[in-house]
Parts: C-alpha cells; structure tokens; sequence
C-alpha cells in the first residue's frame, strides 16, 4: 500500500479502497501495512470486507520497527511492533511479515552496538514469529542492513528460521550496490521480494528523490522505466526456486493509478518471458 501514500495522506484512498484498487489491477493479493491504520477497531470490518468482496488474500502485513536505539525500553516497543506485526499477520492469513532493522540517525551510537541491538531484536522476534507460524523478511534499508553482505550477516547471527530476507530491488541503489547482483545474493534466503525501480536524477533534479550514501540523487519510477535490472533479478528468483510474493513498490510523483498498471502489465510480462 505505500506505493499509494500520496493518495492516502490526501485523504483520496483509504485501506479498503486500496484493496480495490489492487483488484481492478489484477494482481494477486495486497500487502497491508501497520502505518497507514487511523481508528484500527473501526477499520478492520471494513478491510475484512474490502478482502472478502475482491477475494485478495493479504500476502504480506508490513511494519516499521527500529532497534538502534540506546534506550533499552525504545527497543522494548520497537520489539513489541514486530510482535504486533506477527499477530496482525496471523488476524489476516498472512505468513510474512516484512520488518526493518533500524539506522543510525543520531550521534553517539556506534556501528558496533546499533548491529547487536538488531540482531538481539530480531532475535527476540523471530522466535515470537516462529510460535507463531509466521516468517520475519528483513528488507535491505539504512546503512546497517541496505547492502545485502549486511542483511546476510544479520540473517547469520540470528540463525533463526523465523528470519529470511526482503530484497528491495530499488533501495540497494541507495547504497551504491548494483541490484541484481544483491539480489542474486539473497535470493535463496528470500521470503518476499519488493519489485521497485529508481533512476539517478542530476543534483539540480527538482522532484522528489531519495539521497544516496555518496550525495547522489535517485528518483522513483514506474517498475520497468528505471535503472534497476529487474530482468536479471527475476532470473535470479528463478534460480533460486523463489516462489514467494513478488510485491510491487512506486515511490514518485506521478499519479500512483496511472505508474502502477504500467508498473503490472510490465512485471507480468517480465515473469511470462523470464
């Protein structure tokens, strides 16, 4: 649902009417996020129904959890987040929820202790998700855990079955990682994929962009009108046997109805052809 927050945030589209919206694209199924709930009691019949009318399953239930923090309760509640997600996940049928591992936004927090604050959270909560029967997909975001040598040494330390990746084929741009080659890398621990695509603008680029770890500039795009080789990525999920959601993520300025059907009749031929 991200991929529709401008949408959202003007008050155009709200949960169930994004479930529609996915089922007017044909896709098939919606990943629901914990960020865009206003009244989570009053809103859940109506998400139900949205999911009952359309007969879209919730592949994915997303959260937004961060564990590099030096405040020992702060990582308590971004634990309990993730349980959330887990038990929100098991409400709606899902068995993947995709989880962060949390940056450095503030001084004073080495790399040394932010890494084992996440591997001690996402610990604690892939064994939540294990009780559970669900799996946690660590997405590749920030400078701890955006390259997927990072991701990879998070997923090593836990060493939990609870815990398996969400390569985001657009942010390893941000860290100056080509994507296909990360995604190759990841693709056998892969539990979810988020298909997204960027664009290197100039400095002067006046739209909305991202700002790499280098100072450059990428903006968003409809999927298969970017940099990313999405075409290599698909080959190696295929390789690797991957068969789980391939969720589709637009982060630009463009009207998200319009980027977004460009953005699945391409991906649909790309999985026809690969």
């Amino acid at each position: 649902m991200w991929s529709y927050v401008s949408s959202w945030q003007r008050g155009q589209l709200d949960i169930p009417g994004f479930v529609h919206e996915c089922k007017r694209l044909n896709v098939d199924g919606v990943e629901l996020l914990d960020f865009f709930w206003k009244d989570r009691a009053a809103e859940t019949p109506l998400v139900n129904a949205a999911l009952k009318e359309t007969g879209l399953p919730v592949g994915v239930y997303s959260v937004s959890n961060n564990f590099v923090k030096t405040d020992p309760a702060e990582r308590a509640a971004a634990l309990e987040v993730v349980k959330k997600g887990v038990d929100s996940a098991n409400e709606f049928g899902a068995k993947v929820v995709r989880v962060f591992a949390g940056d450095v936004h503030s001084t004073g927090i080495s790399f040394e202790d932010g890494l084992q604050w996440i591997i001690e959270g996402l610990s604690a909560g892939a064994e939540y998700a294990v009780a559970n029967g669900v799996t946690l997909a660590l997405e590749n975001h920030g400078k701890l855990a955006g390259k997927s040598t990072q991701v990879r040494t998070i997923l090593n330390a836990v060493n939990s079955p609870g815990l398996r990746a969400n390569p985001d084929t657009g942010n390893f741009l941000l860290v100056h990682q080509a994507s296909h080659e990360a995604v190759d890398e990841l693709a056998s621990v892969a539990a979810m994929v988020h298909f997204k695509d960027f664009r290197l603008v100039p400095d002067d680029y006046e739209g909305f962009a991202y700002t790499s770890i280098d100072g450059l500039k990428f903006a968003g795009t409809a999927v298969g009108e970017g940099d990313v080789d999405l075409p290599d990525c698909v080959v190696s999920l295929k390789k690797a046997g991957f068969d789980g959601w391939l969720n589709i993520e637009y982060e630009a300025e463009e009207i998200p109805q319009h980027a977004l059907a460009r953005s699945v009749v391409y991906t649909r031929e790309l999985l026809n052809r690969a």
